[in-house]
Parts: C-alpha cells; sequence; structure tokens
C-alpha cells in the first residue's frame, strides 16, 4: 500500500514540514521537485497549493492532504475532515478573512458597500458572506497583494490576517470578520473509506496532534519528601494528574508532569521554595492525549 499526502506549498509550507518532522515524519523536499519522500516507505508527499489542495484530495490525486478550512469551503467540494490542527505561518492560532476598507472611508460594515468592488482571493466565500445580508456588490478575484488594492482598484477587500498588522501597515480598517480559519488534515472519501489506508491516515493525525500538543511545553522531573509533597502538588499547574512514584529510599517521591513552558519561570523556584529537589526541566516531542 502506498499513501499520498498533499503537503501545501507555500506560506504554509515551511511550519507544516515542521511539524511533520516534530511527529517523527521528517518530508525530504529537493527545490526543484514538487515530490518529497519520508522515513516512512508506504507514505510520499506531494507539494500542492492550498487553494487548491482541496479539489486534488477530491479527485484521488492525493489520499490526504493538509490545508486550511477556507479553501475547502471556497472550494466547496466533498473530502472527509480527518481533524483539525490549529496552525498557521507565525503562530498556533487560527487566522480571520477580515472585510476592510481605508481608514478615512466612510464604511462601517458591509451593508454600508452596495454596489461597490471588493477584491479577493476568497471570491465564492465573499459572495456568500454579502448575499446572505442582501447586499449587491461585485467582488472581484484577487492575484495577490490585496491590501495594496483599495482604494485605487476596489473599494474594499477580504483579506486574510493574524495580527493585522499588514493591514494597518497599508492604512487598512477592520469592518467584520468574513470566516476563521484554521489548517485541516482532509482526505479523499474513498481513501478514507479504505481500512489500511484509513488506520495510516489516523496514525498520522494523532502523531501531528501529538507534535502541536508538546509545542511550548515542557516535562518537569523532580524529588520530594512525602511529608512535603501536597505542598508540592499545590505547587504544579499539571496537565492532567502528576506521576507519583517510590524512591528506593521510602521516604522520597518522585514526581513527573508537563507545564506550559511559559510556567516554568514561575513554577520553578516555588518548586524549590516547597522543598522540591533534583528539579528537571526537558523539551517534549510529543503530547498524546
Amino acid at each position: 500500500m502506498k499513501l499520498r499526502i498533499g503537503i501545501p506549498k507555500g506560506s504554509l509550507q515551511e511550519a507544516t514540514l515542521q511539524l511533520f518532522a516534530r511527529a517523527g515524519l521528517p518530508a525530504y523536499t529537493n527545490g526543484r521537485s514538487y515530490f518529497a519522500t519520508t522515513a516512512d516507505p508506504e507514505i510520499d508527499c506531494l507539494l500542492i497549493r492550498a487553494q487548491e489542495m482541496a479539489r486534488y484530495v477530491e479527485h484521488g490525486a492525493v489520499d490526504a492532504g493538509l490545508t486550511g478550512l477556507d479553501w475547502i469551503v471556497e472550494s466547496g467540494l466533498e473530502v472527509a475532515t480527518v481533524s483539525d490542527l490549529i496552525y498557521a505561518k507565525r503562530s498556533r492560532g487560527k487566522v480571520r478573512w477580515v472585510l476592510a476598507a481605508p481608514e478615512d472611508s466612510p464604511f462601517q460594515r458591509a451593508e454600508d458597500l452596495s454596489n461597490r468592488i471588493i477584491a479577493t482571493e476568497l471570491v465564492n466565500v465573499t459572495r456568500n458572506y454579502f448575499s446572505k445580508r442582501a447586499v449587491n456588490v461585485r467582488v472581484e478575484f484577487s492575484w495577490g497583494a490585496t491590501e495594496v488594492k483599495a482604494p485605487m482598484l476596489a473599494d474594499a477587500i477580504v483579506e486574510v490576517t493574524e495580527t493585522g498588522s499588514s493591514l494597518r501597515a497599508n492604512r487598512l480598517r477592520i469592518l467584520e470578520t468574513v470566516l476563521e480559519s484554521n489548517t485541516q488534515l482532509i482526505a479523499n472519501k474513498r481513501s478514507y473509506a479504505d481500512r489500511e489506508k484509513r488506520r495510516k491516515i489516523d496514525n498520522l493525525a494523532l502523531m501531528l496532534q501529538g507534535a502541536m500538543e508538546a509545542q511550548e511545553r515542557v516535562g518537569l522531573m523532580l524529588n520530594v519528601r512525602k511529608e512535603n509533597l501536597a505542598a508540592v502538588l499545590g505547587v504544579l499547574p499539571a496537565l492532567q494528574k502528576p506521576t507519583i512514584s517510590h524512591l528506593s529510599d521510602e521516604d522520597w517521591l518522585a514526581v513527573n508532569t508537563v507545564i506550559d513552558e511559559s510556567a516554568a519561570w514561575d513554577v520553578i523556584p516555588r518548586l524549590k521554595e516547597a522543598q522540591a529537589h533534583g528539579i528537571v526541566e526537558y523539551p517534549l516531542n510529543k503530547v498524546v492525549l
């Protein structure tokens, strides 16, 4: 059995390849090729634009692929959603497609743009958005650099943003959120109905989720006397419940847990004050919940 996975080419490519590597499935790419091999001889990868991923998954050119919910909705195609993988180009959060207009324009909401021109890459979603509000607009496809098209080439735009900084830099003001989006692992319905392929795709989802859960978290190990255990546990913001085991000395216990990396700065000194000893902070590769 051979499984072919679509990797989003473009802004999400590097973040996706890093995620695959952390999941234990590094993909080996060639700068001149759209094909990539992996450490698993049963899995090959193909670099595909996120905007086109749903089409090739639905057609069966690839068995599964990663792309944004925005492009799945935009395509209108039928694919199986395997897993939400909430990461973006710069962060682990969702992105937003927003309706934005020039700072000095009179527009305050979608209804103010009746009979105006809207530039966007997300044409179908934008048309549906205005249609549901019974606002007649002309939606034009933008081939890129959408932020610079208002006000000379369009009255407003619908553009994707993580932080809003690019919009502000181009003197644009967000009016409304059109769609929230995050990366998803999707599968061809016929491939996902195949028992062996489904098992492989589900395993990939499990490992990718585990790698994501491990980001920005660290493990903590420490030793503590039995009489000080309650004080130590009162400090720990455990992921679930810490693992506690006996040491060779019956008066001592070992505690193992997972915390947010940002919390370690505050937690470790407090653990020391609670009489914890031998505190070790270590990185995590995967956290499977």
